[in-house]
């Protein structure tokens, strides 16, 4: 009887242990965990891929711009000199003139501004930035700091966070400014010796 019991559950898998019975079920468990973490990755990679493309579409307007703006700021240049060397008191078609070209400046100052392309022109004082400006000469001073500017020579232009032209200007010497009359930087201690910070 026990012999016949024994195969019959045998039979319909009675006698198997329980944990046997779940195996495929882990199996189920951990197919799906897979396939949800490719998933997963697979959305994270696409997300990046639009990331990116986008990244590339706004780079390739912006250097399509860069190459016309660039040539533009010659332009830009000659109409500034133009406005330099024209008479200040001026009447009749000269005055027209002087303002025809003022406002053609003014213009084109404005199309540069609608389309991202920012005039650099530090004032005196601006802290040089080397990824903006470029120093023309060094020559010391009474009345800005060492390493700021001292005069734009030239205006530079910058398109998106891009320098299109750096801004030509002339930098005051180390030593310039407040610090000339100590160029060691020793600063007076309390006791009324010096006190050389930079030893």
């Amino acid at each position: 009887m026990d012999a016949e019991a024994a195969e019959t559950n045998a039979e319909h898998g009675l006698d198997a242990h329980p944990a046997d019975d779940l195996a495929p079920l882990d199996a189920v468990i951990a197919e799906r965990d897979e396939w949800k973490d490719r998933a997963l990755r697979v959305a994270a990679e696409m997300e990046n891929l639009k990331r990116r493309a986008e990244t590339q579409q706004n780079d390739a307007r912006a250097f399509a711009i860069q190459r016309f703006a660039k040539d533009l700021l010659g332009v830009a240049d000659n109409l500034e000199r133009a406005l330099m060397a024209a008479p200040k008191e001026s009447e009749g078609a000269t005055a027209g003139l002087v303002t025809g070209l003022e406002l053609t400046q003014k213009a084109l100052l404005q199309a540069f501004d609608t389309n991202g392309l920012k005039r650099v022109a530090p004032g005196p004082g601006d802290a040089f930035n080397p990824h903006l400006h470029q120093a023309m000469m060094e020559q010391p001073s009474d009345t800005v700091p060492g390493g700021t500017v001292i005069q734009t020579m030239q205006s530079g232009f910058e398109l998106f966070g891009r320098t299109v032209r750096p801004a030509m200007v002339v930098v005051a010497a180390k030593g310039s400014g407040g610090q000339a009359s100590n160029p060691y930087g020793a600063a007076p201690a309390s006791d009324g010796q010096a006190f050389d910070g930079k030893a």
